[in-house]
């Protein structure tokens, strides 16, 4: 498995097996997690993956490594994520030197960075977006179409924060908005849910976990204490 379109027909195929749950996919290492209520054969497994030849089924071998293993996938899973907050608190770095060289201003081009990088990944595959968000945001699962309006939220408030910075407006809307979706994944998470995190759309396949969680409430932490006079 090398792309995104990969993960998608191996996580369809997975999920018409019966009893079948959720399925993960980690391009990383090219392995595929399967939570059902009944052990699933490898031979199912290679049965559902028949329309595609080139994908093989084998079992995992576990070892005493296993520990260590773990915790070298759990950070290069994330590198994208990890980067991409890298790049966007230098940028916002940069820019507040230049100018009057406070917190604020670093915040409002953080915040700014933030929501016109997540837009832009989500974009790019808007219909897979909304499908992997629909799994979890409790708004999308209600209405569908929301999955679809999510990214022009978050370029507008990229926008907003650009052009407006952090006026009332802007923060409060940020909080509604991100404190809502950390509604959904706190849900996710604590029902040990094994799901995808559509935070970079479909672009990078990671998992949902407290890192997720940790995301949105960062953004709802910040935004709100701009709130505060």
């Amino acid at each position: 498995m090398t792309c995104s379109g990969c993960a998608v027909k191996v996580t369809y195929e997975m999920q018409q097996i019966d009893s079948v749950s959720s399925v993960t996919v980690d391009l990383f290492t090219e392995q595929v997690t399967i939570e059902s209520e009944r052990k699933i054969d490898i031979a199912e497994v290679t049965t559902a993956l028949e329309p595609y030849p080139k994908y093989k089924a084998s079992e995992l071998a576990l070892d005493t490594e296993i520990g260590p293993a773990l915790n070298r996938i759990h950070w290069r899973t994330y590198w994208p994520l990890i980067l991409i907050g890298i790049f966007v608190s230098a940028v916002s770095a940069g820019i507040t030197w230049r100018t009057d060289g406070t917190a604020t201003t670093w915040m409002e081009c953080f915040m700014s960075g933030f929501f016109l990088i997540f837009s832009f990944f989500k974009l790019l595959d808007i219909q897979g977006f909304a499908a992997s968000y629909q799994s979890y945001d409790l708004m999308a699962k209600v209405l569908p179409a929301y999955g679809f309006v999510y990214p022009f939220l978050e370029f507008s408030l990229g926008m907003a924060w650009a052009i407006e910075g952090g006026t009332f407006c802007v923060a409060l809307s940020t909080v509604i908005l991100m404190g809502f979706s950390a509604i959904g994944v706190i849900t996710a998470v604590t029902r040990k849910q094994n799901i995808q995190c559509a935070c970079l759309g479909t672009a990078f396949n990671l998992p949902m976990s407290t890192v997720t969680i940790i995301e949105d409430l960062i953004m709802v932490g910040m935004a709100g204490a701009l709130l505060i006079p």
